[in-house]
């Protein structure tokens, strides 16, 4: 595809006979920030680890700037990778963990130091050239990482889950951290993780896999606003997927009442999944031809009142501002644009 800096055309690759990735492509832009989603044994690493060169696929090709690299090995790619343990070497020091692969190019010593300076400052570790890394906190280390991969101006750096050994708070800052990283580099960064809010959060681009195919690639907004399955619908945010009947172009029966949607192109009296997400959700004083329902439970988050309501032999969950009384009757309403159709999974 033009202007892809990578491209994945058809890959598929087994393990011990099990089929782990399943004919994916996949094109990345460059200076993109590519976020590889899904749930543990999907196909996520391996994923990255083929584009990193770690590993070969069975079938398909790997390309970069339209050259096929499918068995160039790792140091012969413009590509540097931050794995999840960060791999730094325990009787270095910062400086010479940072430095190791330019002394392995045999750059010139001052070179050398004026890059790791640079390295150094970009990832707000200035002047800790010295420290040993047993005296490095968590969150360090992986920066220490980070400045490694970058130092050699790579044209794409892959992280794998580089923030999962981190403490929430610690990680929260770290994403910013890395947002901001990826900005300023201007370089390509592909993202491994499970963490669904990290994706949505960090991503230019998220890619939603599962049992080794790409459900869905798109902007956070698009994933998230306009899921094209249950499953993406599912594992990004909670939602409320509900069987309903396409009775006609924009309009959708759920519990045998009918909702104006914007949704077209579905069959008459097709059988269809619908998602509504639970902030779109209206909560009104029970109405005579809505569908009416009672509050089974009102939990204060901080922000909204999380509310459930019993109604079409369903229980729904909602965020609102408002809270109610369990055991009321309520009605619900959702404006046309919140109502998703999707094919039946």
């Amino acid at each position: 595809m033009k202007n892809s800096l990578i491209r994945l055309e058809n890959i598929s690759k087994s393990f011990d006979d099990e089929l782990i990735l399943n004919h994916i492509s996949l094109d990345v832009k460059k200076n993109d920030f590519v976020t590889l989603l899904g749930p543990s044994g999907c196909g996520k690493t391996t994923t990255l680890r083929i584009i990193g060169g770690f590993e070969t696929p069975d079938d398909g090709q790997v390309y970069f700037n339209d050259k096929v690299i499918t068995q160039k090995p790792p140091y012969k790619r413009n590509i540097n990778t931050v794995f999840q343990k960060y791999a730094l070497f325990p009787h270095y020091n910062v400086f010479d963990n940072i430095a190791f692969g330019l002394k392995i190019k045999k750059m010139h010593h001052s070179d050398i130091k004026k890059k790791v300076d640079w390295a150094l400052n970009l990832v707000n570790l200035k002047n800790f050239e010295n420290r040993n890394i047993h005296q490095m906190s968590g969150g360090q280390q992986q920066r220490i990482a980070i400045a490694r991969a970058i130092v050699n101006e790579p044209e794409v750096l892959l992280l794998d889950e580089p923030l999962g050994a981190l403490d929430l708070k610690l990680r929260k800052d770290m994403q910013y951290e890395l947002k901001e990283l990826q900005r300023e580099l201007g370089i390509t960064f592909i993202y491994v993780t499970h963490d669904q809010e990290e994706a949505l959060t960090m991503s230019s681009t998220v890619v939603v896999m599962n049992d080794g195919v790409i459900q869905q690639a798109g902007s956070p907004e698009m994933i998230y606003n306009e899921p094209t399955n249950a499953f993406v619908a599912d594992f990004i945010g909670e939602s409320n997927i509900i069987s309903g009947v396409m009775r006609k172009d924009c309009f959708v029966e759920l519990f045998n009442h009918g909702f104006v949607c914007v949704d077209k192109g579905f069959g008459i009296n097709e059988a269809v999944d619908v998602v509504i997400r639970p902030e779109d959700v209206i909560l009104l004083k029970p109405e005579k031809d809505k569908l009416t329902g009672k509050v089974t439970d009102c939990i204060f988050k901080g922000v909204h009142y999380e509310t459930y309501v019993e109604a079409g032999g369903k229980e729904w969950m909602i965020h609102n501002t408002k809270s109610h009384i369990i055991g009321s009757d309520v009605s619900i309403d959702i404006a046309p644009e919140n109502i998703h159709i999707m094919k039946k999974r």
